[in-house]
């Protein structure tokens, strides 16, 4: 399993093609390897509060694995989303980042590690 964790992200769309371009390239290796994918962003991100170029990042990784996941599914290959917080504790994500692909469970899902989406419009 491979682990894309979004870098910071600034306001331009160079930064933003850039950290996408990454991730595109990433992506591609591990789907070429077999490795199943973990994207992890920020649940602040997914909602728009941390800036555009942020919400762009997220919101397009979690399209992307969800657009990934259909194609890899009669393969057996596998893409999830997580969405962590400030406060998520790294025992808590690295207890997280396996499950789905150790059971044998979803594809193309989004988990959020954390409260802060309840009650939120989401993507």
């Amino acid at each position: 399993m491979k682990v894309f964790t979004v870098p910071a992200v600034d306001e331009g769309w160079d930064s933003v093609s850039e950290v996408l371009t990454q991730c595109f390239h990433f992506t591609q290796s591990a789907a070429l390897a077999g490795e199943h994918v973990v994207y992890v962003v920020h649940n602040d991100d997914l909602l728009g509060r941390r800036g555009a170029g942020a919400a762009m990042v997220a919101c397009g990784l979690l399209s992307a694995a969800r657009s990934a996941a259909l194609e890899g599914v009669k393969n057996g290959w596998r893409i999830n989303v997580l969405a962590i917080e400030d406060n998520t504790e790294p025992g808590l994500l690295e207890a997280w980042l396996d499950v789905p692909h150790r059971t044998g469970g979803p594809t193309g899902e989004l988990v959020h590690l954390g409260p802060s989406h309840l009650g939120k419009a989401l993507p």
